[in-house]
């Protein structure tokens, strides 16, 4: 990873220094004797073609409405078995909030983050950046509004790579007219992934509602972008192209795309997978998705990375569907071994 580029590009180069200076200065032998005990029960349990990251997003209620320190999301994904962390931006806002320079608080959620994940032996996988209304809108028809959304994403870039993140996952919001949103993201992902390339880092965007979910689309998207570290990160759920309320989110789905034969079109341009999961039955199996058949369809492609467990039932507690899809993603690897 390329963090000489997150110290380079920082307008805070400074305390980006000391960021990674003071990651790299925390005790090696803890964290060594963690990966070797997480590496030692991973081969035990089973022979994954994958390795485990746990999306943060799978602890939102912790976070949001139980009080859990988002700070903690290292120790606790090493508590339950995982070895690759993937964050999301906005479960730090109300951090971030306290800092009236925005870059100063960045750089010291990433140095916190950093002695976090090494503390428990953790490797920092993906930072998922979910910015709200116009100041995210890398797809919006106002090439102004677009502009600035690219540059809004810069400082979360710099942040990616100083955690060692291999990539940033990014949400193309704005027109919901296929060719005006295929033509406005394709401008603003090669211009992103121009500046994530001097950082070391892949730019990605998941099947993450309306025009994204259309994986066929979001496939053109990706391949009409002239740069290597652009990417998908097929999602097993998320296929609503379309509700019917308010915003990105408002309302009940209206129109959802195939979610088996979305998962296949968007795997040749993976750069990470991310398992959704919603309910189980008795015997452990996911009631809404068909993980084995999912699973196949990702084991067919010749990925080999990370898979993240990302839970975002209601009917179990988030450490009882984070272990459920956990262990039936590990019991499909073994049955298709």
């Amino acid at each position: 990873m390329k963090r000489r580029s997150f110290i380079k590009n920082s307008s805070q180069a400074g305390v980006a220094l000391s960021i990674l200076g003071l990651a790299a200065c925390k005790n090696d032998a803890s964290k060594n004797e963690n990966a070797d005990e997480k590496a030692a029960e991973m081969v035990a349990s089973t022979a994954a073609f994958f390795k485990l990251s746990l999306a943060q997003w799978s602890i939102h209620r912790m976070i949001q409405e139980q009080g859990l320190d988002p700070f903690a999301f290292a120790e606790k994904a090493n508590s339950w078995g995982f070895s690759g962390l993937e964050y999301v931006s906005q479960l730090y806002n109300d951090y971030l909030g306290k800092f009236d320079n925005q870059a100063e608080g960045i750089q010291k959620m990433v140095s916190e983050l950093n002695m976090r994940s090494k503390d428990h032996g953790m490797e920092n996988v993906i930072m998922m950046v979910d910015l709200p209304g116009d100041s995210g809108a890398l797809s919006h028809p106002d090439a102004a509004i677009r502009n600035k959304a690219i540059e809004n994403h810069h400082i979360w870039a710099d942040a990616t790579a100083g955690l060692g993140c291999h990539s940033m996952r990014v949400n193309l919001f704005g027109s919901r007219e296929p060719e005006a949103w295929k033509e406005y993201s394709v401008e603003s992902l090669n211009k992103l992934c121009e500046y994530a390339d001097q950082q070391g880092i892949n730019i990605i965007v998941e099947n993450h509602g309306w025009l994204s979910s259309d994986a066929a689309l979001l496939a053109e998207v990706i391949e009409s972008v002239d740069q290597p570290n652009a990417g998908t990160l097929p999602d097993f759920g998320n296929f609503c192209t379309r509700r019917d309320g308010e915003g990105n989110w408002g309302g009940e789905c209206i129109e959802e795309y195939d979610m088996y034969k979305g998962v296949k079109e968007l795997m040749p341009l993976a750069k990470g997978v991310s398992a959704k999961s919603y309910e189980f039955d008795t015997s452990g199996r996911e009631t809404t998705i068909d993980f084995e058949r999912m699973l196949k369809i990702v084991k067919d492609s010749g990925y080999s990375g990370y898979i993240g467990v990302e839970f975002e039932g209601s009917g179990v507690s988030e450490e009882q569907g984070i272990l459920a899809t956990k262990d039936l993603l590990l019991s499909l690897a073994e049955k298709l071994s």
